[in-house]
């Protein structure tokens, strides 16, 4: 007998304990975060590093308690919509996100798409974090979206400037997709070239998104001899072929792209062939990285079973809007706030070492801070994985 009263009322205290539990959690509200983004077809390694980072970084702060902003407490949901890359279809998820309520927003990969939601996201007070370089999006009268990386226009010209010093590159030759983002790239590199005084033998390449076959697309090119073959705005996808050509056409040169990569897509895709290929890397590397983004690659991995080295930057994004939101808990509905915030903001940065900041730049570039302050880094891929090159800093 006193057994069993032993149970029920052991059985009562821990429905107790569970509904206080219960109520616990059910007093963070939800701060919902969108990501509109590519997470299919061949540039999908940009998008699904972005939703996974954003995923990762979520569940811990969950984990922590929530984040608290001003006086409530939030847990944060992520809001994914999969724009396949298709400008109508970003259009249709940043909708999405207003119906939802949601004010901030991670994405677009691209520059048509986050072109196309701009009038979305300005009538409907949403900031939007794109991975996409048009400037002026950035720049006034723009206000509603803010870089979420380093711009090709800022990498470009500090990986021809080391090439130059340090690999003696004279004669540079540019090959893009015929779509828009690459040939903007494209164009702007090989602007940068010259001004550094590099000679620029071959600009006008291009090629269409679904060839299978690059030999006939790059001999011209080639033919050129170039120090350096600048892959403009290449997708992961396309990055191997494209590499696997150029070397089986016999090019000994150096080969680099200012767009972020994937190391085993590389690997499966060109082997050592991709050995000495630059590109921009994530923004941390061995030297840079604090326990927190070690901890955050560790808990990535366990969560997806891998790890993308770009996950390095597009974990920042999420982590600034949190921050803002903290330093101005009113912009959690209003993004005017928000930007008021902006130009004075400074947190510590928890993925570096050292005293590091987040901070918003982007006035040399654009006007008006409307960036997010990343370190630069450069990588060079060898025998399955990515190397540092060096690390630089824009403003």
């Amino acid at each position: 007998m006193q057994r069993r009263f032993f149970l029920a009322t052991t059985g009562l205290s821990l429905g107790i304990a569970l509904a206080a539990t219960t109520a616990v959690w059910a007093e963070n509200a939800k701060l919902k975060i969108g990501f509109v983004g590519v997470t299919s077809g061949p540039a999908a390694a940009w998008g699904i590093s972005n939703q996974r980072s954003m995923e990762a970084r979520a569940a811990w702060l969950n984990e922590l308690g929530g984040v608290k902003i001003g006086d409530a407490t939030y847990d944060i949901e992520i809001v994914p919509f999969d724009d396949q890359k298709d400008p109508k279809r970003a259009i249709a998820g940043m909708e999405k996100m207003a119906q939802d309520g949601i004010h901030y927003v991670v994405g677009p990969n691209v520059d048509d798409g986050a072109a196309a939601v701009r009038p979305v996201a300005e009538q409907n007070g949403i900031m939007y974090f794109p991975y996409a370089f048009p400037k002026e999006l950035y720049t006034a009268p723009a206000s509603n979206a803010i870089l979420g990386m380093v711009a090709n226009y800022q990498s470009g010209p500090a990986i021809y400037k080391y090439l130059m010093e340090n690999k003696g590159v004279k004669k540079v030759a540019f090959i893009a997709g015929n779509e828009s983002d690459p040939l903007s790239q494209r164009d702007s590199g090989a602007a940068a070239a010259r001004e550094l005084g590099l000679e620029v033998v071959s600009d006008t390449v291009t090629y269409q998104m679904d060839t299978t076959d690059f030999t006939p697309v790059l001999l011209p090119v080639i033919q050129s001899a170039p120090d350096l073959l600048v892959l403009s705005g290449v997708s992961p996808a396309n990055a191997p072929q494209l590499i696997r050509s150029a070397r089986e056409l016999g090019y000994t040169g150096l080969i680099s792209t200012e767009t972020a990569q994937d190391a085993a897509v590389l690997a499966e895709g060109a082997g050592e062939l991709a050995n000495g290929f630059i590109s921009v890397g994530g923004a941390s590397t061995p030297e840079l990285a604090s326990d927190t983004m070690k901890e955050f690659v560790q808990r990535y991995t366990a969560m997806f079973g891998e790890y993308n080295d770009e996950s390095n930057t597009k974990v920042y994004a999420l982590e600034y809007i949190v921050e803002t939101l903290k330093a101005n808990p009113a912009a959690i509905d209003n993004v005017e706030e928000f930007k008021k915030t902006m130009d004075s903001f400074s947190a510590p940065n928890p993925f570096m070492v050292g005293d590091a900041k987040l901070t918003y730049v982007g006035t040399s570039s654009f006007g008006q801070k409307r960036q997010v302050s990343v370190p630069l880094v450069v990588n060079e891929y060898k025998d399955g994985k990515f190397e540092t090159l060096f690390v630089a800093q824009v403003d």
